[in-house]
This record gives structure tokens, sequence and C-alpha cells, in this order.
């Protein structure tokens, strides 16, 4: 009935405004389409159905890295026609990216504060400061409580933001020694780019000799069919051996290996998992303004989110929560010479200080509404599994 008052309404200030013009006479047809789509808001799995449990078991934390609200707004208005995944949440809240040292954060600083609920300095990873200090990440305090642990990205092992999670050194540069401290955390599953830094090293060291002597399974490229998928040993699949391609370069391998990480993750223990999975390039298509690099990458991290929530929705017990870690690029979305349309803008090929959204799912989806820091990211993550925050 409010979709009918909707249209007659419309209808009237259509045959108002014709009196003056002939031009709009097209206007009634597409805006009953749109209506009409906007009731369906959710195609495939009705999340909205789901009987939550009230804490979750496992949690998944989807970062697009340099993604702020004018990347999601250009996402949705290049979508066009039908819902976004980033529509279908229920809670939605904004937090303050900045490092200690700097209004405006980067991608090192800004895991950190997702990995340990502390602000550190632009550049370093998993340390606090003044002495660079190192903090227990949220995956590796995890772990060590036997919760099965993982990363999907699309970038290398020793990107910032993989890198937050698991290694502990004062500046992000320092890449051959973050792959190093992959072998101090049994960490379940990785899947992403950077074979290179474990098997071609200048110290002459094969990493991946020693993740074997470990008990891990290797593999290489994007095929995932000779995995452990049944749980029975941890694994890391290098996509690439150095930086994987961009998304309209011919990498499609995100979304599937989120949902193959999900399913192999819940084998590997039975008190739950934590899940990393990280957008990567939509950062470096800001850092180079480039809109097309920009729509690609927003698209896949839609259809990698998707796949995050339908594990959700089946179980019941799985926190999704999705963000980015800062904005990357000044995005404006200002007007076209089209009223259907907009032109993106970019003020800058830097990171900037606005907020930015996070989005979330599951059980306990309640308490990252509102607006807070970065760092209680962290620290909600701990109270919706019922854990309290660790002493320093």
């Amino acid at each position: 009935m409010t979709l009918l008052r909707s249209i007659f309404g419309l209808s009237i200030q259509i045959r108002q405004y014709r009196r003056k013009t002939n031009k709009v006479l097209f206007l009634l047809p597409v805006l009953f389409v749109i209506f009409s789509c906007s009731g369906n808001r959710k195609a495939g799995v009705d999340y909205q159905a789901v009987t939550f449990s009230e804490q979750p078991k496992n949690i998944i934390l989807l970062i697009g890295d340099g993604m702020g609200l004018a990347q999601v707004s250009a996402h949705i208005y290049w979508r066009g026609v039908g819902r976004t995944v980033f529509e279908t949440f229920p809670t939605v809240g904004f937090h303050k990216s900045h490092s200690c040292d700097d209004l405006v954060t980067d991608s090192a600083a800004g895991a950190t504060a997702f990995s340990c609920g502390e602000k550190t300095t632009n550049g370093a990873i998993g340390v606090t400061p003044p002495n660079n200090k190192p903090c227990t990440t949220i995956l590796e305090d995890l772990d060590m409580k036997g919760y099965a642990t993982g990363m999907v990205v699309s970038c290398t092992a020793t990107h910032a933001t993989p890198a937050s999670f698991i290694a502990h050194r004062e500046l992000r540069a320092f890449t051959e020694e973050i792959a190093v401290d992959y072998l101090k955390t049994d960490i379940d599953c990785f899947i992403g780019g950077g074979a290179a830094l474990f098997n071609q090293r200048p110290d002459r060291i094969n990493l991946e000799d020693s993740l074997r002597q470990r008990g891990y399974v290797l593999r290489h490229g994007t095929v995932f069919k000779k995995l452990p998928l049944d749980g029975s040993a941890p694994f890391m699949q290098f996509t690439h051996e150095r930086e994987p391609p961009t998304a309209s370069g011919g990498r499609t391998y995100m979304p599937e290996a989120t949902e193959i990480a999900c399913n192999f993750l819940q084998k590997r223990s039975p008190k739950g998992f934590f899940l990393m999975v990280e957008g990567s390039q939509i950062d470096w298509a800001g850092h180079a303004n480039d809109r097309n690099w920009l729509r690609a990458e927003m698209e896949d991290f839609d259809k990698t989110i998707v796949k995050a929530l339908e594990f959700a929705a089946s179980n019941g017990e799985t926190l999704v929560i999705v963000t980015g870690d800062h904005e990357c690029g000044g995005l404006a979305l200002v007007k076209s010479p089209s009223r259907n349309q907009f032109n993106p803008a970019f003020s800058t090929r830097l990171h900037t200080a606005a907020m930015v959204p996070v989005y979330a799912y599951g059980p306990q989806h309640q308490l990252f509404s509102g607006m807070y820091d970065n760092t209680d990211i962290y620290i909600k993550m701990r109270q919706a599994l019922g854990l309290s925050k660790p002493e320093r």
C-alpha cells in the first residue's frame, strides 16, 4: 500500500510538472521499476531471517584498505539497480582513524589499532610507543586460547595490514623480518601474495621449508583443490610471487578464498575462529586516483563480503565486521551533466582523516553502532566474545 501511495503521489507531481514541459513522460515507468526493485533488498540469502546465538563463536573482520564512506557511496551509485552488500547490515557506526602521532594514519598504525587496541606511530607494526613494545594481537591471543585463525588478502603476506596481526616491527618496511614472524604464531591458514619473501630471500633462508617442518601444507597459485580442506593440517597458499594483480587485471580469488577459509577454520577448532580479510587494493586505487581501478576493487570486495555473510547466515554464531583502516584519495562525488550519475573527484593522492564507516552483522552486532576510536573495534570484538581487555 505504501508503494502504491508513493507511486500515486509521484504521478501527481509528474502531471503537474508536465504542464510546464513534455520531457518527463519517461519518468513514471522508470520510477515504478526503481520502487519495485527497492522492495527486493536482498537477493539470495535472507540475512535478517537468521536467529543469532547470544554470543559469537567466530569473528570475521573484513578491512577495505583505504575505504571511507565516499568509496562505499561511489560503489552504491556505480551499482545502480539493486542493493549492494553494504546496505544489508543491521548496524552501522563510524570510527576515528587517527594514529597516536598524526591525525592522518597510515595502514600500519590503522591495522595495529584493530589488532592490538592501541594507538601507535605511523609505520609501526604490532608495537606501541614510546619504546616499540610488542603488543599481543587479537589473532595471537585467540590462537593461544585455542581458536583457529586465518587471513585472506589481496596483497603480500608482509604488507602492513596482515603484518599488523601477526608481526611486531618498528617499521613496516622490514618485510623480510615480518615474514620470519609468520613462524612465531600458529596461524591456521593464509591466502595471499608474497611467496618470494619466503622462498627467494637475500639471506637464502627458505621459510617455506621451515613452515613445512612445522606441519604446514604450502601451495602456489589460485587453484585451491589440493589444500587440506578437511581441517587436517594448517596451510599457506601463495597466490602470487609478489603483489597479486588488480581485480580488473584478472584477480578473482578473494570471494572463493574467503569462503574456503571460513569452512576450513570451523573444522580446525571446536572453540571457534578469527579470520581477517583485506581488500588491499582499494587503497592503491585511491593513491593512483584511478576511478576504474577503484570501481573494480569495490565490486570485488562486495562479492567477498557476501561470502562472509552467507557463511554467518548459515550458522547464526558468526560476527561479521566490515570497515576500512582510513580513507584514501580524498574522494568526492561531484555533480555530473547527467542527473543520475556523478563525477568522482580526488583531492589528494594520500590518506585523509575522514571518519570511516563500520558495518556489523551477527551476534552482538549492536556493539558497533555509534562513533568511537579505531581502537574500540578491538575492544568490541573481545567484548562480543566475552573476553576482557588484557592488561598491558
